[in-house]
């Protein structure tokens, strides 16, 4: 989604936005992500604006003070900046590759089932497993924090059962675009 992403040319507009837009964004959140409403005042305090990027592709990055905090593509789900998720590690559930898969990952690529399903890899077990479509942190085997963000394109019980193809989607990941923007 952001491999190629340069604000000077990409970004259409920014606006302010409502509270009461604020507040629906909030709740969506909380609702969401792993997190709780003390959690998410540190992060983005309520008394403060919130600003939306619009972006081309329907994407639509929301910063505080420039900084971007979270993005969306169309009405799909919100997916916390990696800077954000390096602060707050917890904010999303984790999925790991195995080492071979980190140059793919690093390239662009989508994330195979058999990465997540070898020695090195990690999904979560049956009784937190996710459904298709959910946001997850891709980490890698060996590294501290996340190296990407995704969507699961299958549950994670389906990708442990099927083991080929693309089981997540890349979003965004450490090197591409968006990675370098530290303000908006």
């Amino acid at each position: 989604m952001f491999k190629k992403f340069q604000p000077s040319i990409d970004v259409s507009g920014q606006t302010s936005l409502k509270s009461s837009v604020q507040r629906s964004i909030r709740s969506n959140i909380l609702s969401h992500w792993k997190i709780d409403v003390e959690t998410l005042e540190q992060i983005w305090p309520k008394k403060e604006p919130l600003t939306l990027v619009k972006c081309r592709e329907h994407i639509s990055i929301y910063s505080l003070h420039g900084e971007p905090l979270f993005f969306q593509h169309f009405d799909g789900p919100f997916f916390p900046t990696l800077r954000l998720l390096h602060k707050y590690p917890f904010l999303l559930p984790t999925v790991r590759i195995d080492r071979g898969a980190i140059r793919f990952l690093l390239a662009g690529a989508h994330m195979m089932c058999p990465g997540m399903t070898s020695a090195g890899g990690y999904l979560p077990p049956p009784e937190s497993a996710l459904p298709a479509g959910s946001p997850v942190a891709i980490h890698a085997e060996g590294k501290e924090h996340a190296v990407g963000i995704g969507l699961t394109k299958l549950g994670t019980e389906e990708i442990k059962k099927v083991n080929k193809g693309v089981g997540v989607e890349t979003v965004t990941y450490i090197g591409d675009d968006f990675w370098a923007v530290q303000s908006i």
